[in-house]
């Protein structure tokens, strides 16, 4: 089957969660970060859909919440998960009756994290540093490909240890005081929504983690290159972005707009 065939497939389901990665899944992969920007037609797929009703639509990313929210624009009815899933904004807070991140214990063991990671970087030129509310990210994007890997290699023997976990991707390490992958987040979420089938489009190796808990009924799209366990693969953005823009008008054709709050 197809992935337009698939997504045709859940386009009349009585209830949708539809869960995204960011970079290089609805943005084209760019050397800085901070410049990245979802695609004009795959935004406007992504609020067409969370604004129809038994549809809920959810960002699960790597990136910090508050840099989530800053570089993809989405706010509600659209929901964001931060941090590979330590990090849920307000609306799924509630929901999921969520309070603080981190103990005392894990907050100084963050502190020792970011100021080694941030004296390694200072010593690497073109490196940079992610702050997140569970650790940080080193990216090498955009370096000298064997100068970048000898920096994450040397990141992970140095400051991976009891309580500090890693997690690669593309041309980035990220490590946290608190263990979560994006397949228990995306997990969570399902149970609690009480949803249907789930839609979820990844482009990284820390996409596995959803791609490796979803069932027959759902559907999982990998976004370029690489092993997966996701049944489909569209090239880029742009083909997925097509996607979305099919999925949401066929799935307006069925549900109407929620009213606005």
């Amino acid at each position: 089957m197809s992935p337009a065939a698939a997504l045709d497939r859940l386009a009349g389901a009585d209830r949708l969660l539809i869960a995204l990665d960011f970079d290089g899944v609805l943005a084209p992969l760019v050397d800085d970060p901070a410049a990245s920007r979802p695609l004009p037609g795959s935004a406007e797929a992504v609020r067409r859909l969370a604004g129809l009703e038994a549809t809920t639509v959810v960002l699960v990313s790597g990136r910090g919440l508050a840099d989530l929210a800053a570089v993809s624009g989405f706010g509600p009815p659209v929901g964001l998960v931060g941090s590979h899933g330590a990090e849920f904004d307000a609306q799924l807070s509630a929901l999921l009756g969520r309070g603080g991140l981190l103990s005392e214990a894990q907050a100084r063991r963050r502190a020792a994290l970011l100021a080694g990671l941030q004296e390694l970087v200072d010593r690497t030129p073109g490196a940079r540093l992610e702050t997140k509310p569970a650790g940080g990210a080193v990216h090498v994007r955009g370096m000298d490909p064997a100068r970048g890997a000898a920096l994450l290699e040397q990141v992970e023997a140095e400051w991976v240890r009891e309580g500090i976990d890693a997690t690669a991707g593309k041309d980035v390490l990220d490590l946290a005081v608190l263990r979560t992958t994006k397949g228990a987040a995306v997990t969570v979420l399902r149970d609690v929504l009480d949803a249907g089938p789930v839609l979820f489009a990844g482009d990284d190796v820390t996409d596995e983690t959803v791609f490796g808990v979803l069932g027959p009924d759902d559907v999982g799209i990998k976004v370029g290159d690489g092993a997966t366990a996701a049944a489909h693969r569209v090239a880029d953005p742009h083909e997925l972005g097509s996607l979305l823009q099919r999925l949401a008008d066929a799935r307006s054709g069925r549900f109407s707009a929620e009213p606005a709050p």
